[in-house]
């Protein structure tokens, strides 16, 4: 998926967003310039699909992304007539992203899988089958069919996203999807290598379509250089909230950080890991500091083998900041202009 005239550059609204105000930041998130907005389904703050649909309706061109729905909290063929429903009112410019969800999310709601990989392989095929107009009758291992067959499927393509991290979800997403969201506080160094694990599973699925990145990454930027060690500590707090949450796992291993990780969480929660994580794991998880420093970032990880950035303003202060000073870079970071492809 190529977009020459659209920038690289994207956003993220964050889960606290009162829903009465999509609409409009959708809309300026557009007049921005940022190329692409994702809406998250985190359980229970937004609704996915029906923000998707709000932010939709208040713009005009930008693409908008779910990220990610659980594929276990929705039958495929009820998750399929949502997609085809937006995706025929909006055509070309809906980009729905499935995952396994939350663990302790799902859990909530007694929707545990013995096997979330067969959920969401399962997902993505019967999603992909019904948008395309098939009719299915089958039995799964997650969900049974009798007859599916939707009303209204889609004439042109809908890109599957996977929200996943493991080699087995990064495999399957190679094999079937067409796009892959990478989580918030991914370094480099993952990006790099699900670049590399992603091709080699799509080759050998006689694909020959590049597979989609979009990465999420937790920002606070500011155009005045005086400021940029105040965004620092100010992140600081809600990395180490994040870090404390996810714990130890294939983002943070990518850089050997999942012993250091462990430890401090052996020790106490996010007010220890604050106070003891080193200083360049700001740098290293997420993008901080002045218009120059988070230039240099966006362009590492495009060059990395991401197509897309989308930032996510996690610190509340700050975010208007931050859309103001990403969004005077999103000229900069258009498809085809300043980066290169690593395979």
């Amino acid at each position: 998926m190529t977009h020459p005239s659209r920038s690289r550059l994207g956003v993220l609204l964050g889960s606290t967003t009162p829903p009465e105000q999509i609409g409009a930041q959708a809309a300026a998130a557009e007049a921005a310039g940022f190329g692409e907005l994702w809406l998250p389904e985190d359980y229970f703050f937004l609704g996915g699909i029906a923000g998707a649909a709000l932010a939709l309706g208040a713009t005009s061109r930008v693409p908008v992304g779910i990220g990610v729905v659980s594929s276990v909290v929705r039958h495929p063929a009820l998750l399929a007539m949502e997609i085809s429903t937006l995706a025929r009112a909006y055509p070309g410019r809906l980009m729905p992203g499935i995952g396994h969800g939350v663990p302790a999310w799902t859990a909530q709601m007694g929707l545990t899988q013995r096997s979330p990989m067969s959920a969401l392989r399962e997902t993505l095929t019967a999603v992909r089958g019904l948008l395309h107009g098939e009719t299915i009758n089958e039995e799964g291992r997650f969900a049974a069919f009798r007859e599916v067959a939707l009303t209204h499927p889609v004439a042109g393509p809908v890109p599957l996203f996977t929200g996943v991290l493991g080699d087995k979800g990064l495999d399957l997403t190679g094999r079937l999807a067409d796009g892959l969201l990478v989580s918030a506080l991914a370094p480099v160094e993952y990006v790099r290598s699900a670049r590399r694990k992603l091709d080699e599973a799509a080759r050998a699925a006689g694909r020959d379509e590049r597979i989609t990145i979009t990465v999420l990454a937790a920002a606070n930027v500011t155009r005045d250089p005086g400021q940029a060690a105040a965004t620092r500590e100010a992140l600081k707090a809600v990395l180490a909230f994040y870090l404390a949450a996810t714990g130890p796992g294939p983002l943070f291993g990518a850089v050997g950080a999942n012993e250091q990780l462990a430890d401090l969480l052996s020790r106490g929660g996010p007010e220890t890991v604050a106070a003891e994580m080193p200083d360049e794991w700001l740098d290293v998880f997420g993008v901080v500091g002045g218009q120059d420093t988070a230039r240099a970032r966006l362009k590492e990880y495009l060059d990395a083998g991401a197509d897309n950035v989308a930032i996510a303003t996690v610190v509340a202060d700050g975010a208007e900041e931050t859309l103001a000073a990403v969004g005077e870079l999103t000229g900069e970071f258009t498809h085809g202009k300043g980066t290169t492809h690593e395979h």
